[in-house]
């Protein structure tokens, strides 16, 4: 193996090392994750100076992972059957984003927003998916209904709730006339 392709696999190998320690040890220390991925502290800091861009890159990581599987799943299934796997593996990602929320706090904590690249990557996503199904809902609006859905601890309602999210993106659900849509609600029977 030469030196670029290990330094690659070191690298890769901390990320996963890294995304593991700041999910389930709050205060996992660098010396750890690199003991643990079998590299050296030098290793370490030569790919990652400080804990908070080792942090970011393991929410880059996360959120590349989820991207890149949108044009595999459309290679792998019919066009329905990639959105809505796609939308389980968001629903994953949003999850282990939240179990790495207090690693992130110190990343923002230095004026770093790791988010802000995020939403066009799942925006140009999402439009991938949509676009073999012909669907006019608004891309940015999916994102905003699994985004939701995630906060669900429920999982067999939140499957529910992404079916029926997928309901209404095949049947053009936002193509209605806006009468219907912006109609009050119907008063509860008495």
């Amino acid at each position: 193996m030469n030196v670029r392709a290990d330094a690659v696999r070191n690298r890769g190998l901390l990320i996963e090392v890294a995304r593991d320690a700041f999910t389930h040890q709050k205060d996992a220390t660098l010396g750890a994750i690199a003991k643990q991925a079998g590299v050296g502290i030098g290793t370490l800091y030569r790919h990652f100076p400080t804990r908070e861009a080792l942090i970011e890159a393991v929410y880059r990581a996360e959120l590349e992972k989820l991207c890149d599987a949108a044009p595999e799943l459309l290679e792998a299934h019919a066009p329905e059957v990639a959105l809505r796997e796609w939308m389980n593996h968001f629903i994953g990602y949003i999850n282990a984003k939240h179990d790495l929320k207090d690693a992130l706090q110190a990343v923002f904590a230095l004026g770093v927003n790791p988010f802000e690249h995020s939403r066009a990557k799942l925006i140009e996503a999402i439009t991938l998916l949509l676009t073999p199904l012909r669907a006019t809902a608004a891309p940015l609006d999916v994102m905003t209904l699994v985004v939701a859905v995630s906060q669900n601890d429920d999982e067999d309602q939140a499957g529910r709730l992404l079916d029926l999210i997928m309901a209404g993106i095949l049947h053009g659900a936002e193509t209605r006339p806006a009468e219907l849509r912006s109609a009050p609600p119907a008063p509860a029977p008495r």
